[in-house]
């Protein structure tokens, strides 16, 4: 095992990190490492627009997406407008069934007849030419905010952006912002804090007060899955800090009710945990709820929306094991290919994005899954594995093989009518071999380094935490332990789905391996006391009891 200089420098490298930004990667400043936010396009004149709007007291409509980025950036923006003091503004976010994705000519009329005289969006709105048209036609002026890709059909570049009244996407050609990789709250974020910076002595805010929103970009940057370098480092690691502070008392209620202490928690409690628990609102009922948990201010309030979306996520975890239990049926039966596409139209769209991460799991494939909300068009979600870039793959498919796309490399959404669905997956598998099949196993990072297990000790896990937050771009450091003797294996849990695996040290002490929903059959052959195995893991510290107990987590196990 490398020393503990040697290990640090080992896994700074194999992520791309040179040493002149060292001390940037692990000591993220906010002072420093943020950018100014006056350098992206028309910032400067959305802002001015914002305060004319507030100044007038016209009526302002917010608008954003339903999943776990637009929402937060939808609270930073309601949090930031109840500290001016403006009131004449109002949420709106689309149902994810009943309307889905994007800006709606229907919800436009709506606003027309509500003579809402500025319309922000939020995570949504480069593809949206039609809708913002009909908007500034009718008197609206229209301030886009997003930052995917601006791909509007399937194998064609976006010729025309909206003429919305300013765009605000870093993703632009012409927009000379240094990170390209902001999620939807960030780009909100970063509105508010130009807002602040021309307007805040006018509005009387106390410098700094921008810094109590970045518990919501942390959250949208961990769950958006965005890459966690550059300014996204920046956003997740202090906004991990604001969580911990516990302010809102939704976030409070919501963790207390998962079992998580909010003082210690960390990225994956926000992705396994919050994550699930905002996007299942929009995915089984309403992204309202979802909103208020998070926007709350009142305990009584707090509590309600926590229950029901802990409510909410249960029913969708049953509605979800179900599906899987389909899936796993149906490939049971099918040949084994490069990429999977499968679908049903009996299949909640809501919940497509949860069964395709899950099917890349088990499978190690990219994957395409499809289902249907009784409309014409069929809808997907899409999820990578490896170095695939999914907007790649859709982009190369023949014209009129999808209706649309949109995503990023490596989570996307699609919708395809149902003559072409038959044809979809020969169509990707087409594109997969020629721009993929080079022969070689497309595979994530395997284990950055060979350790034994006296190596598991607390002074190289705070080698290793120095990394964290951990997520794309980023990933939790993973070592491979060879020839490892099983000393004790059982299972825990209430049903007894998840498995524990002991090994001694040198020193005679046990050491821990966990893996959740895993038992000693699922593995080939079966884990025994006195098998070897070769281990694939991570390190983590569990507090249980009040007591830390550092130990691992199991990635894979090799015989």
């Amino acid at each position: 095992m490398p020393n503990h200089i040697e290990l640090l420098d080992l896994l700074l490298a194999n992520r791309g990190i040179p040493k002149d930004e060292q001390e940037r990667f692990l000591n993220p400043s906010y002072e420093e490492h943020l950018y100014d936010p006056f350098l992206m396009k028309d910032m400067e004149r959305a802002c001015v627009r914002i305060f004319e709007a507030v100044e007038a007291k016209e009526k302002i409509l917010i608008y954003s997406d339903y999943d776990c980025d637009g929402i937060p950036a939808s609270v930073i923006i309601y949090d930031f407008f109840n500290k001016i003091g403006h009131k004449d503004f109002s949420i709106y976010i689309p149902d994810r069934h009943d309307e889905g994705y994007g800006l709606h000519l229907d919800a436009i009329d709506q606003f027309i007849a509500e003579e809402v005289k500025l319309l922000i969006t939020f995570d949504l709105g480069i593809t949206a030419v039609e809708e913002v048209a009909r908007a500034e036609a009718a008197g609206i002026d229209v301030i886009i905010s997003d930052h995917h890709l601006p791909h509007r059909q399937a194998g064609l570049p976006q010729e025309e952006l909206p003429r919305a009244y300013a765009i605000l996407n870093p993703k632009q050609e012409d927009c000379g912002y240094p990170d390209k990789n902001l999620c939807g709250a960030g780009i909100a974020f970063k509105l508010v804090q130009a807002l602040i910076k021309k307007y805040g002595e006018y509005w009387k805010i106390n410098n700094g007060w921008e810094k109590w929103l970045l518990d919501m970009v942390g959250v949208a940057t961990l769950a958006d899955q965005v890459p966690l370098l550059g300014e996204n480092r920046v956003l997740a690691y202090y906004g991990l800090k604001v969580l911990q502070k516990g302010r809102r008392p939704g976030l409070v209620e919501i963790f207390r009710k998962a079992g998580v202490e909010i003082t210690k928690l960390n990225e994956e409690d926000i992705t396994f945990t919050l994550a699930p628990r905002i996007n299942a609102a929009s995915r089984m009922a309403d992204p309202m709820i979802a909103f208020e948990a998070l926007s709350a201010i009142d305990a009584v309030l707090a509590r309600t929306c926590a229950d029901n979306l802990s409510k909410i996520n249960d029913e969708r975890k049953i509605m979800v094991a179900h599906m899987m239990k389909e899936v796993k049926k149906i490939l049971s039966k099918r040949e084994d290919k490069k990429v999977i596409v499968i679908g049903n139209p009996l299949w909640r769209i809501g919940v497509l994005g949860i069964i395709a991460s899950k099917i890349v799991e088990e499978y190690k494939r990219p994957v395409f899954v499809w289902g249907s909300d009784g409309s014409d068009i069929l809808k997907g979600s899409c999820r990578s594995w490896g170095n695939v870039n999914l907007v790649d793959v859709m982009s190369a498919l023949p014209e009129n093989s999808l209706a649309g796309f949109g995503g990023h490399s490596g989570a996307g959404g699609f919708s395809v009518s149902h003559t072409e669905i038959h044809f979809l997956e020969e169509r990707i598998l087409k594109v997969f071999d020629k721009d993929w099949g080079t022969g070689e196993e497309v595979l994530p990072d395997e284990a950055e380094a060979t350790i034994s297990i006296d190596d598991v000790t607390s002074g190289n896990y705070s080698v290793i935490e120095k990394l964290a937050p951990y997520g794309i771009g980023n990933p939790k450091p993973k070592f491979l332990f060879k020839n490892l003797t099983i000393s004790g294996i059982k299972e825990f849990g209430k049903e007894k789905n998840h498995l524990e695996l002991s090994f001694k040290n040198s020193h005679g002490s046990q050491i821990k391996a966990i893996a959740f929903f895993k038992t000693r059959n699922s593995f080939e052959p079966i884990l025994l006391e006195g098998n070897s195995i070769n281990l694939v893991a991570t390190f983590e510290k569990n507090n249980f009891a009040g007591r830390d107990e550092l130990r691992l987590r199991i990635v894979d196990i090799i015989i």
